[in-house]
């Protein structure tokens, strides 16, 4: 994975940069993360080394309901986000992670999905088994993020902010409604 470099960052050789964005309930924040190079981002939250507070440097903050017409955000040197507020994560492309399943695996397709999560609306795929569907797999799946693929991300309080289009995005599905979309 392409990662940012900064002299400003104190990081060991068995460390690196990433730039990131999570969506919160009211919020959006974007900046860097320092992990271990061993970690694939995208995933991160997703497993047992996921952090309790998600350190992010060189941060944004853009506030989505504040009502106002104008968007700026708020920079910040650091910002500590609790895990449990974010709603959805993602690596800020060009940077992204090698995928997180084989291609060439068998009996499984992608299902195209929306996601509103918050302000966030979500239209990309979820990978099913062939024998499965979006019901299914919400009834058995216990982990806290479900991954969406080849995703466009826009914001519904905030209609003038572009989309944008990533690889990989997780997001919390306690705090998500999933909708089957047609092709």
């Amino acid at each position: 994975m392409p990662e940012t470099t900064n002299p400003n960052y104190n990081i060991s050789p068995d460390e690196k940069v990433a730039p990131v964005m999570a969506y919160m309930l009211n919020s959006i924040v974007w900046g860097d993360v320092i992990v271990k190079n061993a970690i694939r981002v995208g995933t991160w939250l997703r497993t047992h080394m996921a952090p309790d507070m998600l350190c992010l440097y060189n941060a944004k903050l853009l506030v989505t309901n504040s009502g106002g017409t104008t968007i700026h955000p708020l920079s910040l040197p650091e910002i500590h986000i609790p895990t449990a507020q974010i709603q959805a994560f993602l690596i800020v492309p060009p940077t992204k992670d090698p995928l997180d399943y084989d291609t060439n695996e068998p009996n499984r397709r992608m299902d195209p999905v929306t996601v509103i999560s918050g302000a966030a609306r979500i239209d990309g795929f979820m990978r099913f088994a062939t024998m499965s569907n979006m019901k299914k797999y919400l009834e058995v799946n216990k982990e806290n993020f479900s991954p969406i693929y080849d995703a466009e991300i826009t914001n519904l309080a905030i209609p003038s902010l572009r989309a944008i289009h990533v690889q990989h995005v997780i997001v919390r599905q306690s705090t998500s409604m999933f909708m089957v979309r047609p092709i």
